[in-house]
């Protein structure tokens, strides 16, 4: 099961981020966006309180596809300003992910993906902001994902059609 972090456990596990552990807690958990934990459903088996997240995604949900970190901010900030009336945040941006179990990463990704399909029908859009890596690449295309753009610290790939289809 996937739960959204509070602010202090999202401090407590930024330093495994190994894609983006400068971004603050309060930065991943204001204006437009959110850290997830994908956790084992231990209440089937006890009444235990749920330990350890095996995987952690952050998502920003944007106006527009940023290209990077300060777009991301500026993109997913529901106070920015516009003289034509407000923004709709229609992209979903997932913008870093680490997991501490094989295979949890993926898993995250479609259960959160998921999530967000039934429940904020304005997304139109998803994409992600990704490290400049070899596996970043792998995965995205893998998947399905198309590069849409490469800049100087980041590349963007775009879902066309949901991992979770």
């Amino acid at each position: 099961m996937i739960r959204q972090l509070t602010p202090s456990e999202v401090e407590q596990y930024i330093k495994d981020d190994s894609v983006r552990p400068h971004l603050s807690a309060k930065f991943r958990t204001t204006s437009g966006r959110q850290v997830w934990g994908l956790f084992e459903d231990q209440y089937a088996i006890e009444h235990e309180p749920f330990d350890k997240p095996s995987a952690i995604i952050c998502v920003a949900f944007a106006y527009e596809a940023p290209t990077d970190e300060q777009e991301l901010e500026r993109y997913s900030d529901v106070k920015n300003p516009n003289i034509f009336g407000p923004l709709i945040q229609s992209n979903a941006v997932f913008y870093t992910v680490w997991s501490y179990e094989p295979g949890a990463g993926r898993e995250i990704v479609n259960t959160l993906a998921a999530h967000i399909l039934n429940t904020r029908k304005e997304i139109e859009r998803w994409v992600t902001l990704s490290p400049l890596t070899v596996m970043a690449e792998r995965f995205h295309t893998k998947n399905g994902a198309v590069l849409h753009s490469v800049h100087d610290t980041c590349q963007v790939f775009e879902y066309t059609h949901l991992i979770t289809e």
